[in-house]
């Protein structure tokens, strides 16, 4: 299992604001069933198999460009732990929390 960091700007909009562009990728995320997600104030977090990551985040980066937007610019940071292959991104959570709560 991989997990990612995912951000997709949607560059020449009319107005500054992202929103309709960012609801409509988290549409497109909630329709499929090949990597769990979760949204944060900077993106979005993917959990899966490598293959199915990349393969949605290509759908994902098309997005914009459906609702007229002329550029699109996509970041992805991907971690994939051969060594512990069922690591969830609330396991990476867990593990920086014990050790803080170890600081106590």
């Amino acid at each position: 299992m991989a997990t990612a960091d995912l951000t997709i700007l949607a560059l020449g909009r009319p107005d500054p604001s992202a929103g309709a562009y960012i609801a409509e990728i988290q549409r497109v995320l909630a329709r499929q069933d090949r990597v769990r997600f979760v949204m944060h104030a900077m993106g979005t977090s993917l959990e899966g198999e490598t293959a199915d990551i990349l393969a949605v985040v290509g759908e994902l980066h098309a997005v914009p460009f459906g609702m007229d937007i002329p550029r699109v610019y996509t970041v992805l940071k991907l971690d994939e732990r051969r060594d512990r292959r069922q690591q969830t991104l609330q396991d990476k959570v867990t593990s920086v929390e014990r050790r803080l709560a170890a600081d106590a």
